[in-house]
């Protein structure tokens, strides 16, 4: 099963992706767009972004846990990672983001 981008709106009243790997688990959330349109640029970008390693700032927390940050070409943060417990565990993120976000459908949720 492939993964897909999942587009919400949030309480906020913004509008919300995240990317799902093929078993359904979350590998990745967006900020909050003012507008739809704003949003699937978002999907566009990390479609593009997401196939170059460079893109993504592997960060550790204060707690000790790691995750990432996929950035676009001028420097701007499109999404991020959950919480790993392992650097592995971040690594094989960005892996299932790379393979899962370049040809994942979008779905309204």
């Amino acid at each position: 099963m492939a993964g897909k981008f999942v587009v919400s709106k949030g309480k906020d009243g913004k509008d919300y992706f995240v990317l799902k790997a093929g078993n359904g688990e979350v590998i990745m959330q967006s900020q909050g767009y003012s507008s739809r349109s704003g949003c699937e640029n978002g999907i566009e970008s990390v479609r593009k972004n997401s196939q170059d390693e460079t893109n993504f700032e592997k960060k550790t927390a204060k707690d000790g846990r790691f995750y990432w940050g996929l950035n676009a070409s001028n420097g701007q943060q499109i999404g991020k990672s959950q919480m790993y417990k392992s650097e592995s565990g971040r690594n094989n993120g960005i892996k299932s983001v790379m393979k899962n976000a370049a040809d994942a459908p979008v779905v309204e949720e």
